[in-house]
């Protein structure tokens, strides 16, 4: 068995293996290297183990960020909840993970974030403070609803007799979903992703992508984003307007796409992750979502403790509060170029 570093040319041979698998995400396919350096213009190093004949028998997609703000690192994925190795047995990721850390230092980028569901590496350092939400689908909407109980039915249906109204679709959406997506994030204070990275996953992934949007009083209030991968509907990003949420237009929103994912026959639906007991955890564990564990590895150049590079750590409470306060034409201005620093 060897590891190499493989380029475009090896994108069908790669896909055909993440399409089989075990624990492959959609952000494993090969197109990302792609769309993610024509968006953001980072540098990617994929790393693909071949066993005796040159079959693929294991993948590592790594993204490298020379950021502005947090150093040279890199990271498998950025931008969503999954990635890491995918192996066919423990010798394989071992390798492709050795192989990561020998390029790693080569480069001499301060750490390598591994987003493992699986704990792959554990003498590595380790970040296990998030879970995943998952639920499991039944065959049909009325039966998940049966499922829901009295008190949530009543909530979801509040919104309708309210006058809202929830539509999906693809591009034609993408302006309303940003309108409320980009006001979102400057409310969180966090800065937000450019619409062209919206655009081309939406180009690139076209029968997979489906967007959602909750309109009330003819405006977009509430919208989601949804990734859709054997047999998985992933909601990576949602967002609503505070101003709507005392009508509970979230509510709507989610059992729209729920009843989307019953009808595509999808056999999980996965609400993203979550802080244990936080208001996220709690909203997505009241669909009867279950936590799945995860483990994001670390190799650290010169030791120590894994970075906690994000809006949630204190150290960065200021400048998440400047930016709460920035008027929006600003930060949506200002927040595609910082957000490309973000891991």
């Amino acid at each position: 068995m060897n590891v190499e570093r493989v380029g475009d040319d090896a994108g069908r041979e790669w896909d055909a293996f993440v399409e089989t698998a075990d624990g492959a995400s959609i952000y494993h396919l090969h197109a990302w290297r792609r769309l993610i350096g024509e968006v953001f213009g980072h540098e990617s190093l994929y790393l693909a183990a071949r066993a005796a004949g040159g079959r693929i028998c294991g993948v590592l997609p790594l993204v490298r960020l020379r950021s502005v703000l947090f150093g040279d690192f890199m990271v498998s994925m950025p931008y969503f909840n999954y990635g890491g190795a995918l192996a066919e047995s423990a010798e394989v990721a071992a390798a492709l993970l050795s192989e990561a850390s020998t390029s790693a230092r080569a480069l001499g980028v301060s750490h390598v974030e591994l987003r493992h569901v699986a704990n792959v590496r554990p003498d590595w350092p380790m970040r296990t403070d998030k879970v995943a939400m998952y639920l499991g689908l039944p065959a049909t909407a009325e039966e998940l609803s049966k499922r829901l109980g009295a008190k949530l039915r009543s909530q979801i249906k509040r919104p309708t007799r309210e006058g809202a109204t929830c539509v999906s679709g693809g591009k034609e959406l993408l302006p309303e979903f940003y309108a409320v997506f980009a006001r979102n994030m400057r409310d969180l204070g966090t800065p937000v992703y450019p619409e062209k990275f919206f655009a081309a996953i939406l180009a690139q992934f076209a029968s997979q992508s489906r967007l959602f949007v909750v309109r009330l009083k003819g405006a977009p209030v509430a919208a989601g984003f949804t990734l859709g991968y054997r047999g998985r509907l992933e909601i990576p990003w949602a967002s609503a307007l505070r101003e709507a949420n005392s009508v509970g237009v979230n509510m709507l929103l989610y059992w729209s796409i729920l009843e989307y994912a019953c009808q595509q026959r999808y056999a999980t639906f996965d609400f993203g992750r979550s802080t244990v007991d936080s208001g996220t955890f709690r909203f997505k564990q009241q669909w009867g979502a279950q936590p799945q564990q995860l483990h994001w590895h670390y190799w650290m150049r010169s030791g120590g403790a894994p970075p906690m590079l994000n809006p949630s750590n204190p150290k960065y409470r200021l400048a998440v509060a400047g930016w709460q306060r920035l008027p929006l034409a600003i930060a949506n201005r200002l927040g595609p170029m910082l957000v490309r620093n973000l891991p």
